[in-house]
């Protein structure tokens, strides 16, 4: 391995080679610094509601005593599916000051998906917001799930305002759809509990697995990336050290302050907004339903905030709203780019508005996310991922496994770090497949290197579709498609879509000459989360194979 890599003569002045992540022997230990630190700041800012890290720390410390009061062992899974509300960040410091384990998961999913996921992780207990509890009341019975604690939209807004949120969100919106879920303890309920329990700190180590980040799988079936507590620490620190030229800018006396609109149970979010923003002492402005793009403007008119990770179907949405002018975008100091490729014209129309360029960074859920980015110094968009992360080390390999080493050429990107992960959940033939001798991740991402060490994504050597920075699996979608009354046969596709980049397009040959598109498109809606969901229908005769029967993407992709 070169001791010198190119990309550190890029690097600007003052930003490391390597992060030296050892100081922590947990992410607990980061989490608690900054709880004790920052006790008197504004933590998370929800619904016109400050949330300060005293608070988070007290909840959280509660929450986790009554955790262990359940009876959980050390290790066990606990699952978290809840929107951009302050009860996720304290169930997560919770689960992870007990010793369990946090498994993400998206509070979309249908019962089906749902009912994998706690399966395969083997949760024992789950932090649920009473808006999705009816989603688990249709799968709980075949899970593991003996503990559920059920979180409302208004539980941390105070008596009177969170009355009036619950009622809202319940009878006007009705966006809580009718359940039965006979044990389950209402999160202040549980919270209370735990103040009258008492908290047993366990001894953690940074090899022990702090969360489970399910991703799609090849063969159509979510895997778990397994996130050890120093594959985070040290995706925290590599982003902290990365972005701290542009930090510096902040006037002195002004708290760090990001706006959170992507998901927290996305990798992206979870790290770089949650994680980030509780070791610089930053403000998280909670964003619950970030499609809502008035309310979000609304949102952000009321605060100053220096850094926004977004993706590009949100930048889009915002930069061509016409409320977008109602906020004041002069204090960005950072806007980065991430869980999908950022277009040009977005690019130019959001440095044109905000006179913040985009930077675009480059991850995935088996890196912690962050693998490269480019230079929060730049001051135009590049199209490029950037460079390697402090400590991260990236390189080409042809389909040989051979290092391609001529500038220019394409190769599959290769990741080597402190934020890979260890492994897939329980899937040692998996991890064999995308781990090398080495100890390099294999992408699945084809990409090409310049001679200063920028890399640029070209193709996806995965059939994998990326609709605004969620991976959809073409296997998955055939699978819940083919079981649809009616259909032969079927393949999902990525087809260009100017808003999300990628829109699923599933090709289908009919067995009833009678089905029709809106069937297809009713019966995926039933069985799949709304981003897998096929956009555009075809209906063929027959489908281009292999000799063996294959179905080939790659032709139908060349003709779509």
């Amino acid at each position: 391995m070169n001791s010198n890599p190119v990309w550190l003569n890029s690097y600007p002045e003052g930003i490391p080679a390597d992060i030296d992540f050892t100081p922590y022997s947990s992410l607990v230990g980061l989490l608690e610094e900054s709880f004790a630190k920052y006790a008197s700041r504004t933590a998370y800012s929800f619904m016109g509601k400050d949330i300060s890290y005293a608070q988070t720390d007290q909840e959280s410390l509660a929450m986790a005593a009554y955790l262990q009061s359940l009876g959980l062992s050390k290790g066990d899974r606990v699952a978290i599916m809840m929107p951009n509300v302050p009860q996720y960040p304290v169930a997560v410091a919770a689960v992870l000051r007990a010793g369990f384990v946090v498994v993400n998961v998206n509070p979309l999913y249908t019962a089906r998906e749902l009912e994998h996921q706690l399966k395969d992780s083997g949760a024992k207990a789950i932090v649920i917001i009473e808006n999705f509890a009816a989603t688990l009341e249709k799968c709980i019975a075949q899970t593991p799930v003996q503990h559920v604690v059920l979180a409302s939209m208004g539980d941390r807004l105070g008596a009177l305002k969170g009355s009036l949120v619950n009622y809202v969100v319940r009878s006007v919106k009705k966006m809580v759809p009718v359940f039965h879920l006979h044990k389950a303890v209402r999160f202040n309920e549980a919270l209370s509990k735990g103040r009258q329990q008492a908290f047993r700190k366990p001894e953690l180590s940074a090899d022990d697995i702090a969360v489970l980040q399910y991703t799609g799988g090849t063969t159509g079936v979510s895997k778990g990336a397994v996130l050890l507590h120093r594959n985070v620490i040290a995706n925290v620190l590599q982003s902290e050290a990365w972005n701290a030229p542009v930090m510096t800018r902040i006037p002195a006396g002004e708290q760090p302050t990001n706006v959170c609109a992507l998901p927290l149970y996305h990798i992206f979010a979870f790290t770089v907004n949650m994680m980030l923003g509780l070791r610089m002492g930053g403000k998280t402005i909670l964003i619950p339903n970030p499609r809502d793009l008035p309310a979000v403007l609304k949102e952000l008119s009321k605060h100053t905030f220096h850094s926004f990770p977004a993706v590009n179907t949100l930048f889009n949405g915002l930069a061509n709203h016409p409320d977008f002018g109602t906020v004041n975008w002069s204090n960005l100091k950072v806007s980065l780019g991430g869980g999908t490729a950022v277009t040009p014209n977005v690019a130019k129309l959001w440095l044109e508005k905000t006179g913040c360029p985009i930077c675009e960074g480059y991850g995935l859920s088996e890196t912690s996310p962050s693998a490269s980015c480019n230079l929060t110094t730049s001051t135009e968009f590049t199209g490029t991922i950037g460079v390697p992360l402090p400590g991260t080390w990236m390189k080409l390999l042809d389909d040989e496994g051979q290092e391609v080493t001529e500038l220019g050429q394409p190769g599959e990107i290769a990741i080597k770090g402190p934020q890979v992960m260890a492994g897939y959940w329980q899937r040692p033939d998996e991890t064999a497949k995308v781990m090398t001798p080495d100890g390099y991740f294999k992408s699945g991402d084809v990409g090409t290197v310049d001679a200063r060490g920028f890399f640029k994504i070209v193709d996806r050597k995965k059939d994998m579709i990326l609709v605004s920075g969620f991976n959809v699996y073409p296997n998955e979608v055939e699978e819940v498609a083919s079981a649809c009354p009616g259909v032969l046969e079927c393949a999902a596709i990525g087809v260009p879509d100017e808003k999300t980049g990628e829109t699923v397009k599933l090709v289908v040959v009919k067995k009833d000459p009678a089905l029709t598109e809106a069937q297809i498109l009713a019966y995926c809606r039933e069985n799949m989360t709304a981003y897998k969901q096929p956009r555009v229908i075809e209906f063929r005769d027959e489908l281009p194979k292999t000799p063996v029967g294959k179905i080939l993407r790659r032709e139908l992709r060349n003709k779509a």
